[in-house]
C-alpha cells in the first residue's frame, strides 16, 4: 500500500539538509518506472555529461533597454519559410532584451512599420517592411525581502531547488506583491528591494516555463551570486513558474549564466518534469498522449481550454502531454495519474486533463469541483465513509497536482541532476480516503495497446 513515513536525507553524493515523506509504491525509488509499484521521496541523482558553453562571454546584455531605438528593414530571407511576428523580429534585432519588454513597447504605439503605428504584438511583418521601434520606459513595481520559510531541496553557489507550497505565488504582480517566493528569495539571498517591471510580471509568453519577470536591483550581497546579479536588467532566479495552487519542485538561478542555461533547456523542452495529480473520473484510455493546442478561453480570462481543430477564433499553441494511470480510485470515481510534459504552456495539465474529461480534484476552475467530486464518490462509498469523505472533500482548496520530479544538466558542472520531492500532506489526506473505498494499482507492462503508451 501506498503510504507516506517520515523521513529525512538524500542520496547520490549531494548534501542536502531537508525534510521529507516517503510515498511508497512498494518497489525501487526515485522515478516511475512501467510498473504497477512506485516509491516517492526527497532523493536526488546525479549522472555526468558532456557540457560546453557557446555563448560568447564577452557580450553583455544593456542593463536597461529605456529609449532604446531600432530603425531597419526586415530582411527577405526572415520571412521566405515562415510568418514572422513584429514582437519576434525585433527581439531579434536588440540583443538580450525581453520578449515581453518588446511586447510592451508595441502595445503602447512606440512601433511603426513603414510609418504607420502598429500595437498588435502578432503583427505579421514582410520583407522590405521598414520597422522604427522605441523601447518605452519600464512601469516599476517594489519587492521587499521577506522572511518566508522556504522547503529547500538543493542548493549550490548557482541555484536553488525549492519545493514551492501550495497557495504561494511565485512572483509578484500588482495587487500581489508580497508572500511570493521571489520575497523569499530576496531575504535567503541577502539581497534589497528589487523593482520589476509590471509588463514582465504579467505578461502571457509563448511558455509558461519561459515567462520571466524582468527585475532590477542596485545591489547584491547573497554569497554565490555573481556580480551580474546587480545589473538592472536582472530577475531574482525565476525561470520557470508553477501555478498558485501547484505543489512542487522549482529551480531558481543565482546567477545569469545559470539562468540562460537552465532557460535554453526549458525552451528547447530537455527539462524532465513529471507530475502526479488526483483526478475526478478515470482517463480512458488509462495512458496515452494528448496533442491538443491550449489557448485563452474567450468565455474566461481565467481559464485556459484544450482547442480542437480550426483555432482561428482562439489564439491557441501547441501543447502534448503524455500521461498514465499509476492507480484506480475508489472504484473508478477517481485515478492518480502520472504527466509528462513534452510542452509547458499554462495550466496545461489542467486544460488537457478536462479535455480527457477527468477535471483534476479541488480544480474549480476547470470542473473538478467539490459538488461533482462528491456525485463521483457517493454511490461507491459505504453509509459509514460519509460524514468522513465529505469532511475531507469540502477542504480541498486547491487542484490536486505536485510536481513530483525535477531533472536537468547542471549550468556549470554540466552534470545532469534529478530531484524528486512526494506530495503534500492534503494530497495524502485524499489519497488515503479514496483508497478506503477502492484502489486497483495498473501494470502498464501488460497494457501497451496503444502506440503513446510511455
Amino acid at each position: 500500500m501506498l503510504s507516506f513515513n517520515p523521513s529525512c536525507g538524500c542520496c547520490c553524493g549531494i548534501s542536502t539538509a531537508t525534510k521529507a515523506f516517503q510515498f511508497h509504491f512498494r518497489t525501487s525509488p526515485f522515478f516511475f518506472t512501467p510498473t504497477n509499484n512506485y516509491n516517492f521521496r526527497y532523493s536526488i541523482t546525479r549522472a555526468t555529461s558532456t557540457f560546453s558553453d557557446k555563448s560568447n562571454s564577452n557580450e553583455q546584455p544593456k542593463s536597461n533597454y529605456s529609449g532604446v531605438q531600432l530603425q531597419d528593414t526586415v530582411d527577405g530571407g526572415t520571412t521566405k519559410s515562415a510568418k514572422l511576428r513584429l514582437d519576434s523580429w525585433i527581439s531579434s534585432r536588440i540583443n538580450g532584451i525581453s520578449r515581453a519588454r518588446v511586447q510592451s513597447s508595441i502595445k503602447a504605439g512606440l512601433v511603426h512599420v513603414n510609418g504607420r503605428v502598429v500595437d498588435k504584438v502578432s503583427f505579421n511583418v514582410r520583407a522590405g517592411d521598414e520597422i522604427k521601434c522605441t523601447i518605452a520606459e519600464l512601469q516599476q513595481l517594489r519587492a521587499v525581502p521577506e522572511n518566508i520559510p522556504l522547503d529547500i531541496v538543493y542548493e549550490d553557489d548557482h541555484l536553488l531547488v525549492i519545493n514551492k507550497p501550495a497557495h504561494m505565488v511565485v512572483h509578484p504582480a500588482p495587487g500581489n506583491t508580497s508572500g511570493t517566493l521571489v520575497n523569499g528569495i530576496l531575504h535567503h539571498c541577502n539581497l534589497p528591494n528589487v523593482e520589476f517591471s509590471k509588463e514582465g510580471a504579467l505578461s502571457d509568453t509563448e511558455d509558461s516555463d519561459d515567462e520571466l519577470s524582468g527585475f532590477s536591483s542596485q545591489e547584491s550581497s547573497c554569497d554565490g551570486l555573481d556580480s551580474t546579479f546587480s545589473m538592472a536588467s536582472i530577475r531574482p532566479g525565476i525561470v520557470h513558474r508553477l501555478d498558485k495552487g501547484t505543489s512542487g519542485l522549482l529551480v531558481v538561478a543565482k546567477d545569469e549564466h545559470s539562468h540562460m542555461k537552465l532557460s535554453e533547456q526549458f525552451k528547447l523542452r530537455t527539462i524532465n518534469r513529471v507530475y502526479v495529480s488526483l483526478t475526478a473520473g478515470l482517463p480512458t484510455p488509462v495512458a496515452g498522449r494528448v496533442e491538443v493546442p491550449v489557448g485563452r478561453d474567450p468565455n474566461n480570462r481565467l481559464r485556459m481550454t484544450a482547442v480542437v481543430g480550426a483555432v482561428n477564433s482562439v489564439k491557441a499553441r501547441h501543447a502534448a502531454s503524455r500521461y498514465k494511470v499509476i492507480e484506480i480510485l475508489a472504484g473508478g470515481s477517481c485515478a492518480l495519474v502520472e504527466w509528462k510534459l513534452e510542452t509547458g504552456r499554462t495550466h496545461q495539465i489542467r486544460a488537457h486533463a478536462k479535455y480527457l474529461g477527468v477535471p483534476l480534484l479541488g480544480d474549480e476552475v476547470y470542473g473538478g469541483t467539490k459538488s461533482m467530486v462528491l456525485s463521483l464518490l457517493r454511490p461507491r462509498t459505504t453509509a459509514s465513509l460519509h460524514s468522513e469523505m465529505f469532511k475531507v472533500v469540502s477542504e480541498l482548496d486547491r487542484p490536486c497536482l505536485h510536481a513530483l520530479t525535477l531533472g536537468f544538466q547542471h549550468p556549470h558542472t554540466g552534470e545532469q541532476v534529478h530531484f524528486s520531492c512526494e506530495p503534500p500532506v492534503d494530497f495524502n489526506e485524499i489519497l488515503s480516503q479514496l483508497r478506503r473505498i477502492g484502489s486497483e494499482k495498473i501494470s502498464h507492462s501488460k497494457v501497451k495497446l496503444l502506440k503513446g503508451v510511455l
